[in-house]
């Protein structure tokens, strides 16, 4: 008669048996703010927008009951809306690294693709603007 050669294997609790890759989105976020590099874009406000796709992993399924297991669009939206009123920003380069500076503070956050558009500079276009996308490296330096 054959030996049965099963073994039982027990879960460690603690850790999960899954990783979660979750992405916020925000469309079209609409500000009006003073941003760019010419005397008149300094003296009067114009209508910005902002999209973004914020990549983010967690080990842990979303608690319903604690804000703090989720990356909050509406925390996002008044981080960028506080940004924005902080200080001049002549290029949209460096509004953009403003952004990915404070949004990359949270350690869950991988990847960021942020789109700003001028919406009222060039008569003959609907919009201007950048799209850039920047990720975390797992280079160590």
């Amino acid at each position: 008669m054959k030996k049965n050669n099963l073994r039982i294997v027990k879960i460690d609790k603690s850790k999960s048996l899954f990783n979660y890759e979750k992405k916020i989105l925000i469309n079209e976020l609409i500000l009006d703010l003073k941003l760019g590099y010419y005397d008149f874009e300094k003296e009067k406000s114009q209508k910005i927008k902002f999209s973004l796709e914020i990549d983010y992993e967690d080990k842990k399924p979303t608690n319903d009951k604690d804000i703090k297991s989720i990356v909050n669009y509406g925390t996002v939206v008044k981080l960028i809306t506080k940004l924005v009123k902080k200080k001049h920003y002549n290029f949209l380069e460096s509004l953009a690294e403003a952004v990915f500076d404070e949004l990359f503070k949270d350690k869950r956050i991988g990847k960021i693709m942020l789109k700003i558009e001028k919406l009222e500079i060039l008569k003959d276009c609907s919009s201007v603007g950048i799209q850039i996308t920047k990720k975390k490296s797992h280079d160590k330096f």
